[in-house]
């Protein structure tokens, strides 16, 4: 198949981010009285915008989730991302054969902030691919799982979203890209997830980035 435009999520998908920003999050959770794992914290908020777990960050640290305290979050968060981001391996191989299988028709769409999501790209190289094809779900009415950043995406590209590849790692992404009408691809390092991905509706599971250009070309 031919797709008009391919989407790429941003962290777990080009930016080995995910570790290094719940770690962060973990600390100050605890700090506020909401003590956990690693595991389970990454289990709890991949693929999920902080924000939109008020609720639950409230009831179980019993206090309020303040804007001052989420601007703090970010400040670590960005200082931890600074020193130790790196690429996904395998993901400008990835970016570079999506780019020519679409005459040039990709985008980057987050859940996280515009700030984190350009920062991440020019660290590792990529953001030149994205240039003016970012978007966040910070800047619409609904972010993932809600379909609305792909949305977003795919109207820019003037691609039809069901003419459009998803790439996600997280299950929160998978049903947002399903939600679009798009086809999803899951990026699956971890064979123990797949069942997850696939039950959230990707198509396709793959273990290694650079695995994309071999599959857009089989189609």
């Amino acid at each position: 198949m031919k797709f008009e435009a391919v989407l790429f999520d941003c962290d777990g998908v080009l930016v080995d981010s995910e570790l290094i920003t719940n770690t962060v999050l973990r600390n100050m959770l605890a700090e506020a009285g909401w003590v956990m794992s690693s595991e389970d914290c990454m289990r709890h908020f991949v693929g999920k915008a902080v924000r939109d777990e008020r609720a639950v960050i409230e009831a179980r640290t019993g206090q309020a989730l303040t804007e001052d305290w989420l601007a703090l979050f970010r400040e670590r968060r960005n200082r931890a991302l600074e020193v130790e981001l790196e690429v996904i391996p395998g993901a400008h191989a990835a970016v570079a054969a999506a780019h020519a299988h679409t005459r040039q028709r990709i985008a980057c769409a987050s859940g996280a902030d515009r700030f984190k999501v350009e920062m991440q790209l020019a660290k590792v190289g990529l953001i030149d691919y994205f240039d003016g094809c970012i978007f966040s779900g910070h800047e619409m009415a609904r972010t993932k799982p809600a379909p609305d950043v792909y949305l977003a995406a795919a109207q820019h590209l003037q691609a039809s979203p069901r003419q459009c590849l998803v790439i996600e790692d997280s299950v929160t992404g998978v049903q947002a890209g399903i939600a679009a009408g798009a086809t999803v691809w899951a990026y699956c390092p971890l064979p123990k997830e797949g069942a997850a991905l696939r039950e959230a509706g990707a198509s396709r599971l793959f273990g290694h980035m650079s695995d994309l250009q071999d599959l857009l070309a089989a189609g």
